[in-house]
């Protein structure tokens, strides 16, 4: 529809007119094949994707050294409680044993 424009104080119908719209690719964009990409916005995304990438290597990275010095710890604290169970468990035993002597 063409807008009316104004001559000579009166209202005259321009010969503009909107561009022809194509309804297949307004109602399905997924379908849309023909499109343009901006070379410096592609360029910013992929960029920014990549770091986003690295930034949760380097994450999984420290979670996983993490994850290794807590298990080491663990590990250290296990064998040592055990090591402490059998030194009691001994310390026990010899003090039953001079208890329950014959020469004393």
């Amino acid at each position: 529809m063409a807008s009316p424009k104004v001559m000579n104080g009166t209202l005259a119908a321009s010969d503009e007119t909107f561009p022809a719209a194509d309804a297949q690719a307004e109602l399905h964009p997924a379908q849309n094949q023909d499109f343009q990409v901006d070379p410096v916005s592609s360029d910013v995304a992929t960029t920014s994707l990549e770091n986003k990438e690295r930034a949760e290597e380097r994450r999984k990275k420290k979670a996983e050294e993490r994850n290794d010095a807590l298990q080491i710890l663990k590990s250290t604290i296990i064998v040592s409680g055990a090591i402490l169970a059998v030194v009691g468990a001994v310390f026990v035993v010899t003090k039953k044993l001079q208890a329950t002597s014959l020469f004393n």
